[in-house]
């Protein structure tokens, strides 16, 4: 290798050291779960897990992994319009659309090539597509990636939101993406109020929607659910990586037409494997465990709402919110990590971020609370965060 090139490497790492937001790794020894087994610390408590549900390790879905691995093999070894296309892919297809209230669905290997394989494939030079300042990177790279016109709305603001979509008017499409939820704030789209402009300016909404399937409404089937529009949403991109077995894979879900469409055009779909049938079948198998147990919905918010209002008690300040992602707020950068690090020593493993992740000042630690937390879980990690805040004169 260039040795200036190895220099400059060697020199930027050390000051992502310097400036501690250099990220270490942490190695499981089991299976993704409430309490897992770390390399070098033993038991943790995890409070920094997208397994919202705690399906990662249920056993149904892990035995349907199991079994298509001895029906369809390790991987697809094509992509989907040469001989990559699985009979489970149709299945696990069929049942994210019904599920997100859709009449199709396309499966992805990750939401993020859900994402990238989405906008610069419908939109062109004659489009725009407007993008709220919070969103996702993923969706962020993708607006890049697209030719069309890039507008970019403050976080939530439905009046910017409707000046662009006024200075706009001449465009071919006005293609409108946001989170469901966000993944730094835990705060949920204002989807009524988003489908309201679009309808007036003759607009496309889509949603990704990773940390919103299988958390958000009664049922788990999202932001749309949770405001009573199933069936209203142009498109929803989301994740199985996260609610959904937390293997990987994510989806596009729509009309019938927006799924041929990306089948025949779509970068990421035309030229990547096939997502592993291991994988569509673990997912499938959470799809139908979640509609059988709406209940895990009921225990999830239960446990967030419990979790936020314990650390409000102790003298912290969790952003209010109605989902499982609970942000504490701590100011630096340096506090937040040293807290994190604090925390982990005690058995609870929760991460910290701080800028450029988060705007400067507002440096925090992301808990995300799970279904299959128990309140002794929930109440291990609480005290570990009164002991770490006193310690650090945080409360």
């Amino acid at each position: 290798m260039s040795q200036a090139f190895g220099g400059r490497l060697r020199e930027e790492l050390d000051g992502f050291r310097r400036d501690r937001v250099y990220k270490s790794l942490n190695y499981l020894d089991s299976p993704q779960a409430a309490r897992v087994l770390m390399e070098g610390r033993g038991e943790v408590v995890i409070l920094s897990s997208n397994n919202y549900l705690g399906l990662c390790d249920m056993p149904e879905v892990v035995q349907a992994g199991k079994r298509a691995l001895d029906r369809f093999g390790a991987g697809t070894g094509s992509v989907r319009f040469i001989c990559g296309t699985f009979t489970i892919h149709r299945e696990l297809e069929q049942a994210l659309a019904r599920f997100v209230g859709t009449e199709a669905s396309l499966s992805y290997v990750s939401c993020w090539n859900a994402n990238e394989g989405l906008m610069p494939t419908v939109l062109g030079e004659q489009d725009v597509v407007i993008s709220d300042a919070l969103n996702h990177a993923s969706i962020i790279d993708s607006v890049r990636l697209c030719k069309a016109q890039r507008k970019v709305y403050p976080h939530s603001n439905m009046a910017a939101l409707e000046e662009l979509l006024k200075a706009h008017a001449s465009a071919r499409t006005r293609f409108i993406i946001t989170d469901g939820v966000f993944s730094m704030e835990g705060d949920i789209a204002r989807l009524p109020d988003i489908v309201e402009l679009s309808r007036k300016y003759d607009a496309v909404v889509a949603v990704d929607d990773s940390h919103g399937t299988g958390v958000l409404g009664k049922h788990g089937r999202g932001a749309a659910e949770h405001h009573g529009m199933l069936g209203d949403i142009d498109i929803i991109t989301s994740t199985l990586g996260k609610a959904l077995g937390g293997a990987a894979g994510g989806f596009t879900a729509g009309s019938s037409e927006l799924a041929d469409y990306l089948t025949q055009r779509s970068r990421p779909q035309l030229f990547s494997n096939a997502l592993p049938p291991t994988v569509a079948a673990s997912a499938l198998a959470s799809v139908q465990h979640l509609e059988a147990h709406p209940e895990l919905v009921t225990r999830l918010n239960d446990n967030a709402a419990y979790f936020r209002g314990r650390l409000a008690e102790l003298g912290f300040k969790p952003i209010e919110g109605q989902t499982p992602i609970v942000p504490v707020i701590l100011g630096e950068t340096a506090k937040a990590i040293r807290m994190s690090e604090l925390l982990l020593e005690q058995g609870v493993f929760v991460t910290g971020f701080g800028f450029p992740v988060v705007p400067k000042g507002e440096a925090r630690l992301r808990c995300q609370i799970s279904a299959a937390h128990s309140r002794e879980d929930l109440d291990v990690a609480l005290e570990a965060f009164a002991k770490t805040g006193r310690q650090l004169d945080l409360i």
